[in-house]
């Protein structure tokens, strides 16, 4: 697969995104994408990659053993017995 292409900004500053590219994201027309600007640079992600990169960076700051949801089930039942 090709890792540049060009493209042309058309009116309304619509860029077509090469289909290679498209299928390599695994995008298709309604898809949601982010956009992110790095210094010149504009970087363009799938939803789905930006979410993927969130949970890497959570699962990194979170101790090997530990399951965020089983505290969060403690916290709702201390709570609950509190009440």
């Amino acid at each position: 697969m090709a890792t540049r292409a060009t493209a042309k900004m058309v009116d309304g500053g619509r860029i077509i995104v090469p289909a290679e590219f498209r299928r390599a994201m695994g995008v298709a027309p309604g898809d949601t994408l982010v956009l992110s600007l790095e210094g010149e640079a504009l970087r363009v992600q799938s939803h789905r990659a930006v979410v993927r990169e969130i949970q890497a960076s959570v699962r990194a700051l979170v101790p090997p053993g530990v399951s965020l949801v089983d505290e969060l089930i403690a916290e709702r039942r201390a709570e609950a017995a509190r009440e």
